[in-house]
């Protein structure tokens, strides 16, 4: 037994068969139903010729089929890899090509975007569609299975070789800018940065792989978890893993629902909800307001977020809503795993701007030099994760170069993102580099004043980006999405920077738009909105 996904989870298996281990819809999977069930994917894509080390695409919103193949390719060694379902032709065209799928298994759904990039695909060989009841055409996708009719013919048992821990799983993340990139993940790799391994709250590291399936033999859970987070994103994937290896039930939302979401808390009696950032619990509070005298909510102990931006004005009408929450805000990227954790206390102050967590295990702040930035110094460097880091991007040593870096004998991933060490050791997080604003010879991360604009009464989300100015270099530009009926000024929302962060961060310029673009994650799609600014600014 290895610290690998497939062992992990069929130790809990064989403790805790009866207990429930899956729900989506109306799709419910006890431990040794969804066993099987991933016996027979493994089986089933074994017979087709996939084999350890090959890739295979999963394409599709939640559903069990999706965690039974990624488990069912974990089990034969093979590489799931998550394909972004709102992806065009283009996009589907170049993961595909980029991640050297030989399968691919879709839903319905989408099947026709596959079929429209069949021809241009050469290593693609087997393409496998999930029903889903949509009744999309098939056309273009040549010779293809069913997946239900491959999971009939064959055989159930558990009978795979050795696994390893060095298998490997890529989570591709388009992350805030750029093209979609590959993170090759070691199976014990990533349980111990992102999917338990590492506890977050003590730092203390599970000792060996059987560790997981003796606590549930001694009763530990099962913990209900419920999650909107779309499988597709790495926080839905290992959110899901890590409730699986541990003998804990996950509940799927098929998508973002916020009401759907509220409705499936009480009826599953859900201990825990997993959002990701702002574009998830903001539309959850609000919709909180109407619900909250209908619903039995008392289940609910946590509510954890990770992956995105989360705001203490959030936080703080999520606590009011519901007194006995608590609150967890996570921090981390898929380059580097778990970085700092924080819980929200009722009542401390909250005037915005960046979050400020515990550092978790294995992660510091590092200059230049990649020396570790003094407490308390006020110097701004990056956040570094040392130990179970990634092996890379895949087929693209460059960028693997720039992020994962070996210095003085040690390996870092470095993926970008600012912070400050506090006299208290706590990390103040600022923002991603890639999306730093220069104004007037000034350094604006555009996280930390979206934190203070989103406190303000007449903002329901909002992206900051700079455009460029011949005076400052560039112009500091909130594009916002007002609250219904509220209409936002430039003055009135500058005021409120200026009043909680220095006069150079606060907006030179408003841009009111309907939405904020956003990836089904909760990611921000900062080239629209840098788009959408410029073009506000050129028809001025």
């Amino acid at each position: 037994m290895a610290f690998q996904f497939a062992d992990l989870f069929e130790s809990a298996v064989d403790v805790a068969p009866e207990r429930l281990a899956l729900v989506c819809g109306p799709a419910r999977r006890t431990y040794a139903e969804l066993d099987r069930r991933a016996n027979r994917a493994a089986h089933a894509l074994a017979a087709l010729g996939i084999g350890p080390g090959d890739h295979v695409g999963i394409h599709g919103w939640n559903c069990v089929e999706w965690v039974e193949a990624m488990l069912g390719l974990h089990k034969i060694r093979a590489v799931p890899v998550n394909v972004n379902y709102r992806y065009v032709e283009d996009e589907l065209a170049y993961l595909f090509d980029n991640a050297d799928l030989r399968a691919v298994v879709v839903q319905r759904r989408f099947a026709p975007r596959v079929g429209a990039v069949r021809d241009r695909l050469a290593l693609l060989e087997h393409v496998v569609v999930i029903e889903d009841g949509s009744g999309e055409p098939l056309e273009g996708l040549g010779h293809h299975h069913d997946f239900e009719a491959l999971l009939a013919d064959v055989p159930d048992a558990r009978d795979f070789p050795v696994r390893s821990p060095d298998d490997v799983h890529i989570i591709y993340t388009g992350g805030t800018t750029g093209m979609p990139k590959g993170v090759m993940w070691r199976h014990e790799d990533l349980f111990f940065a992102l999917a338990g391994g590492i506890d977050a709250y003590t730092n203390e590291k599970v000792r060996d792989p059987g560790e997981l399936a003796r606590r549930i033999a001694d009763g530990a859970g099962p913990m209900v978890f419920a999650t909107a987070a779309p499988l597709m994103h790495g926080a839905g994937q290992v959110g899901t893993l890590r409730a699986l290896v541990s003998g804990d039930t996950m509940v799927l939302l098929e998508r973002f629902d916020p009401e759907a979401l509220w409705r499936t808390v009480a009826a599953e009696r859900a201990q825990t909800v997993m959002v990701t950032g702002d574009a998830m619990a903001r539309p959850l509070a609000e919709e909180l307001v109407r619900l909250r005298d209908e619903l039995d909510l008392s289940s609910l102990l946590v509510l954890s977020s990770t992956a995105a931006i989360f705001s203490p004005a959030i936080k703080e009408q999520l606590m009011e809503l519901l007194p006995s929450l608590i609150i967890v805000d996570s921090v981390g990227a898929t380059e580097t795993g778990m970085n700092g954790i924080k819980v929200a206390e009722r009542g401390e102050p909250h005037p915005g701007g960046p979050a400020r967590v515990h550092a978790s295990a294995d992660t510091i702040v590092v200059d230049d030099a990649l020396a570790p930035v003094a407490p308390g110094s006020g110097v701004i460097g990056r956040i570094a994760r040392t130990g179970n880091v990634p092996l890379g991007y895949y087929k693209d040593p460059a960028r693997s170069a720039q992020t994962f870096i070996v210095h003085d004998g040690r390996r870092y991933a470095i993926a970008g993102d600012y912070a400050r060490v506090e006299a208290d050791g706590q990390i103040t997080l600022l923002g991603r580099g890639s999306i730093v604003i220069n104004t007037g010879g000034e350094k604006v991360f555009p996280e930390e004043v979206e934190g203070v604009l989103k406190a303000h009464p007449d903002v329901f989300d909002v992206l900051v980006v700079g455009v460029p100015d011949d005076r400052w270099g560039e112009r500091v530009t909130a594009v916002v999405a007002p609250r219904p009926g509220a209409a936002p000024t430039l003055e009135a929302l500058a005021g409120h920077c200026r009043a909680r962060l220095a006069a150079y961060k606060a907006p030179k310029q408003l841009v009111v738009v309907p939405e904020i673009v956003r990836a089904p994650s909760g990611k921000p799609d900062y080239p629209w909105a840098k788009r959408t600014a410029q073009a506000a600014a050129a028809g001025c």
